[in-house]
């Protein structure tokens, strides 16, 4: 990876099909906003397609899909977030492996950071549902900053927040949008190869400098890639 003489300071890990498999909330709550709308309900594999890029997107995607007459029609975002602020982890499990990846990175003093798309509100809610939350230093939904990711603000706001240099923050995600936005911040990046993705596979497709098929497998990958940042880098 990068080469110099100072270890990683930092890491930012995704939520939605890094830590906790949320397909079934995320499923729930499309198929209550369709039927506000009496539209026809849509299976999990069309929902899953569409995770990663906040919950407009996995909206506008679903209503399309379905063919309905407006994809911004306001009552479905109203719908959807009722919907799953009454379901929000209901149905959702959190990795195998997940707690030993944390415990890792924990080992290796690093400061911990959840960024995701899914709105700040949810994203606390279910990493306490879970137990995780208190394994994070910061936690950042979607509506924290003005983009989202794949657009790397989020990760440089996220690694001024944790006061670390990009080329020091690793990020682990689940899919080409968290590469991209790790690329463009200037961060290494490694993805798991269960998650959402689009529904297409990341390994040897995706460009990251590694990947984990379960976050068990970080503490061998950190000791045997040694990743490092540059010296004097905070």
């Amino acid at each position: 990876m990068r080469s110099s003489s100072s270890p990683l300071r930092a890491a930012i890990i995704d939520l939605d099909g890094t830590l906790v498999d949320t397909l079934g909330d995320f499923t729930y709550a499309a198929n209550a906003m369709l039927r506000s709308l009496h539209l026809p309900e849509v299976d999990a594999g069309v929902v899953e397609r569409h995770i990663g890029k906040g919950s407009e997107h996995l909206i506008q995607r679903v209503l399309q899909h379905v063919g309905a007459p407006d994809a911004s029609d306001p009552r479905a975002w109203d719908a959807y977030q009722a919907a799953y602020r009454a379901c929000n982890g209901r149905w959702a499990t959190v990795y195998p492996g997940v707690e030993q990846g944390i415990a890792a990175l924990q080992a290796a003093g690093l400061r911990l950071a959840c960024l995701t798309n899914k709105p700040g509100e949810f994203a606390r809610d279910l990493l306490a549902a879970k137990g995780l939350a208190g394994s994070f230093d910061r936690v950042f939904g979607g509506d924290a900053f003005a983009r989202k990711k794949p657009d790397p603000l989020p990760l440089l706001k996220t690694c001024e927040a944790l006061g670390t240099a990009p080329a020091c923050t690793l990020m682990i995600g689940d899919s080409r949008n968290d590469a991209a936005a790790a690329r463009a911040a200037g961060c290494p990046v490694v993805l798991v190869t269960y998650g959402y993705n689009h529904g297409e596979p990341v390994r040897g497709v995706v460009d990251a400098d590694g990947y984990l098929d379960s976050l068990a497998e970080l503490g061998g990958w950190l000791a045997s890639v040694r990743p490092t940042c540059p010296a004097g880098s905070p």
